[in-house]
């Protein structure tokens, strides 16, 4: 899933716009990828692009101080190195407290064994790239060179 994910953000990040889930299904085919890892991606996104997780959290956790605590599971699934990019996401005021949990979310969803860190900076990209914040050339440097300088100090 991952990989497709990268194709479509490869192919279809300076059009604007991905076409309809008939006609992506069969690029996705022509490009090599499985009927069931295209069925799963496009649920992902689907499911991604739909923000229906929003519903599970509370509108007043966009303003919340608190501090974020990481269940077992998800500290299985989110290396140090993934946690650290959210915690500097948040820092750098990219995330607010209900953006983290979505995150989270999504990438808890994720399939395949790359590492969280890979898996995060995808979300970011795509949760960008829906809302056309993509626009600023400046964002991709912000959130990319300097957090990797972040992460090895």
């Amino acid at each position: 899933m991952y990989e497709i994910l990268i194709y479509l953000f490869e192919n279809y990040f300076d059009k604007g716009d991905c076409p309809d889930s008939a006609t992506l299904t069969h690029k996705l085919t022509m490009a090599g990828f499985g009927e069931n890892e295209i069925c799963q991606a496009l649920t992902w996104l689907s499911d991604f692009t739909s923000q229906k997780d929003s519903e599970h959290y509370s509108s007043a956790l966009v303003d919340s101080t608190s501090l974020r605590w990481y269940a077992p599971s998800e500290m299985e699934a989110i290396d140090i190195e993934g946690r650290g990019f959210i915690l500097f996401l948040e820092q750098a005021g990219i995330l607010n407290p209900l953006q983290r949990e979505l995150l989270i979310d999504r990438v808890l969803k994720m399939d395949g064994s790359n590492a969280s860190l890979e898996k995060i900076k995808l979300v970011v990209l795509l949760d960008l790239w829906t809302q056309n914040q993509l626009t600023d050339p400046d964002i991709l440097e912000t959130l990319f060179i300097a957090s990797n300088t972040h992460l090895r100090h």
